[in-house]
């Protein structure tokens, strides 16, 4: 509901703005994923109107791109910001405009999608894990790891995260390889798995509604990215956070321009906006994920998200890896995650 809310509220926000003439800047995020009151801060800084769109994954981010939808500022994950760095569809940031880069999580800088950051500065960060009910999970049934969610105690109490690369990364760790592996006989295996998992445990492929139900103690585990856990143990003191040993997928939400913006200026004082350490903390607290700005991460997991392992997500775990694009292996998962729902 509050997404439903906030988007009719940015509509009409834009409707307005249409008939005043002033600067527009266009900016393509996930749902959910700012606190509103920082938008109409921004408007009133710059005297300007931000459209602001959502969407629930990387690749329907992709398409509506290819459609020919055009934005100013994008928030796509690390693999993405290689896509689209690869195919020359963002402009190169100009850091002199964005002095309050300087407060961000030196770990978080550097990474081989964009390793000079030319390109992208992080957004949010974290991981992906499980969140599961206390009551109801027994604590010995989590040294399984991945495996926990074919395990048939729960049958019909999982939610699986309704996202291809997740799903086999998922698969792929619970099996011991790569969730980068280019293997046909392990990508093959991984479908297997996941097919297993399709036929025998009748899961819920859920986004962002996994949120809300979760909440709700609807399921016993689900599969979420640490963000989303950390809020929902929040609401749920009976809910909590576990990443299993084999590994999991680190991401890096990341704020970059597109390289047709007409609004460069605006979009660097957006960007710039956003990395304020008030705003990056009312961000934060709104969402529950990780944020990028040294300071307030250091602050909030000491106060509002004391205690809560969701808002810290390791670093530095050996078997933990952040995705690469590839487009044929793209290709290959697409295909089999489509095989593995219709079954």
């Amino acid at each position: 509901m509050k997404k439903i809310v906030f988007s009719i509220l940015l509509a009409s926000l834009a409707l307005n703005g249409c008939q005043t003439g002033k600067p527009t800047l266009k900016v393509f995020s996930w749902g959910a994923y700012i606190d509103e009151t920082v938008i109409e801060a921004f408007e009133e800084e710059y005297d300007c109107v931000v459209i602001y769109d959502m969407f629930e994954s990387n690749e329907a981010m992709y398409t509506k791109l290819l459609s020919g939808e055009k934005y100013d500022v994008l928030v796509p994950s690390d693999y993405m910001v290689q896509r689209l760095i690869e195919e020359d569809r963002l402009k190169t940031l100009i850091f002199a405009k964005l002095p309050n880069a300087s407060g961000i999580i030196s770990s978080l800088k550097g990474w081989g999608f964009d390793p000079q950051n030319t390109y992208s500065v992080p957004y949010f960060w974290g991981n992906v894990g499980l969140i599961y009910n206390t009551t109801i999970v027994n604590e010995e049934d989590l040294n399984q790891g991945w495996e926990i969610l074919r395990n048939t105690t729960y049958k019909g109490q999982i939610y699986v995260y309704d996202s291809e690369r997740d799903a086999f990364m998922v698969a792929l760790k619970a099996l011991g390889f790569s969730a980068n592996t280019k293997i046909q006989a392990q990508l093959d295996a991984a479908y297997d798995w996941l097919e297993t998992l399709d036929n025998t445990m009748n899961p819920v492929y859920a986004t962002d509604d996994v949120i809300d139900n979760m909440i709700q103690g609807n399921k016993a585990i689900a599969m979420v990215y640490s963000g989303d856990a950390a809020y929902i143990t929040m609401e749920n003191p009976d809910m909590a956070y576990y990443v299993p040993e084999q590994g999991t997928n680190f991401w890096i939400d990341n704020m970059v321009i597109s390289k047709n913006t007409k609004v460069s200026d605006l979009a660097h004082k957006w960007i710039n906006f956003m990395l304020d350490p008030e705003v990056a903390e009312l961000n934060s607290v709104y969402v529950g994920y990780s944020s990028p700005i040294q300071s307030v991460f250091e602050n909030l997991k000491e106060t509002e998200f004391e205690g809560l392992n969701a808002y810290s997500p390791r670093f530095d775990h050996p078997k933990d890896e952040v995705f690469k694009y590839d487009e044929t292996i793209k290709k290959i998962i697409s295909d089999l995650w489509v095989k593995v729902k219709a079954n």
